[in-house]
């Protein structure tokens, strides 16, 4: 019979902690899940592995003994007498235990060293115990989502339908795992049996899928992230359902640059415009208005409107629209408008206008 290395399983040190066991068996536990997998062998194989292995190193008691079989193990110790040794710590007790269940979730390896002892804590064996499946007053898991908007949803405010996909506690057994088979002796409680639940096998947690309607409010700027509390994994009760955080991201817009809660705009302008001054329309997030170009502008000029930018929220203000200027040359022109153009020219040269190049040639 091989050694089963439930560490290895579980990939994690010998060295670690309750945290990272528990953290590693549930991360690997979603990704093979049945659920999440369904008609794939390889995955259902690997899921009883790492539940096999959890059973184990995720119970104080169980994980002092599987370190020291392990060191019997490597000593080269008989595997009959290892098998003899400890069957005999788990001995079968009577009452309130209850075996491993039927049904083959467990390697020999498992079987013949902790399975099937049907042994109570404090007896020193390895079999199942009513308190190791009860569910632990811990939070059901966090999800986290993404949702694509539009600058103009994120200057108004918008809402957004989710279809999330849930790691729930199993409705089945209640997020514990087992199915147990209950008797009353009196005044106490005797569990006669139990068996993993089937419907989660023995996971504790189920795949779900819900819709959700959320609120994005107007101001929200990109990578925003929400947080909705209980909207996340749903729990043994509502005060420990997981939240679920929300990350906002703005799609580009075709005209406005965003910058934090700043827009930017290029805007264009003919030359004569830029020269002489004017009275241009331009674009904002709430409609359209008109702005004065000051005569003698040149490109790259900014113009600024405070306040025109993302809507602020809570202590956070309202960003700026910025309008870089972008002086153009006309095209095709007319002879008169050629002439007129060529008259000009030979006046500034008459008047001996600075050479705009002349810095680059010095």
């Amino acid at each position: 019979m091989e050694f089963q290395d439930y560490y290895k399983t579980l990939g994690v040190e010998r060295t670690a902690s309750d945290k990272e066991i528990k953290s590693a068996y549930r991360k690997l536990a979603r990704k093979y899940h049945p659920d999440v997998n369904p008609n794939n062998k390889d995955a259902e194989k690997r899921f009883k592995e790492i539940n096999e292995a959890y059973q184990v190193l995720g119970d104080a008691d169980k994980r002092k003994k599987y370190d020291q079989l392990g060191a019997d193990w490597q000593r080269g110790e008989a595997e009959e007498e290892l098998r003899r040794r400890y069957a005999a710590q788990g001995g079968a007790a009577a009452g309130g235990g209850f075996t491993a269940g039927e049904g083959g979730d467990f390697s020999d390896f498992f079987s013949s060293f902790f399975g099937g002892l049907g042994s109570r804590r404090g007896r020193g064996g390895f079999g199942f115990d009513v308190h190791d499946f009860a569910r632990r007053e811990q939070k059901a898991p966090d999800l986290n989502a993404d949702v694509q908007i539009t600058l103009a949803e994120a200057a108004h405010g918008t809402k957004r339908r989710l279809e999330l996909a849930a790691q729930d506690d199993c409705p089945v057994c209640s997020g514990t795992g087992m199915v147990m088979q209950e008797e009353r002796m009196g005044q106490a409680r005797v569990v006669r049996s139990a068996q993993p639940c089937a419907r989660c096998h023995g996971t504790g947690i189920v795949g779900n899928r819900r819709t959700l309607e959320v609120s994005i409010p107007a101001g929200t700027t990109d990578g925003t992230r929400m947080r909705l509390a209980g909207q996340g994994g749903r729990g043994p009760r509502p005060e420990l359902n997981g939240d679920l955080f929300l990350t906002v991201h703005i799609q580009p817009d075709r005209v406005f640059k965003l910058s934090g809660r700043d827009l930017r705009v290029e805007l264009p302008v003919w030359d004569y415009e830029a020269a002489l001054g004017a009275e241009v329309t331009v674009p904002t997030l709430s409609g359209k208005l008109s702005l004065r170009i000051p005569p003698g502008s040149q490109s790259g000029r900014v113009m600024r409107l405070r306040g025109r930018g993302l809507p602020g929220r809570g202590k956070e203000s309202a960003g700026d629209l910025l309008f870089e200027l972008k002086v153009l040359a006309p095209e095709n022109l007319t002879e008169a408008e050629l002439g007129l153009l060529r008259e000009l020219a030979d006046k500034q040269r008459q008047r001996k206008v600075p050479d705009p190049r002349a810095g680059l040639l010095r």
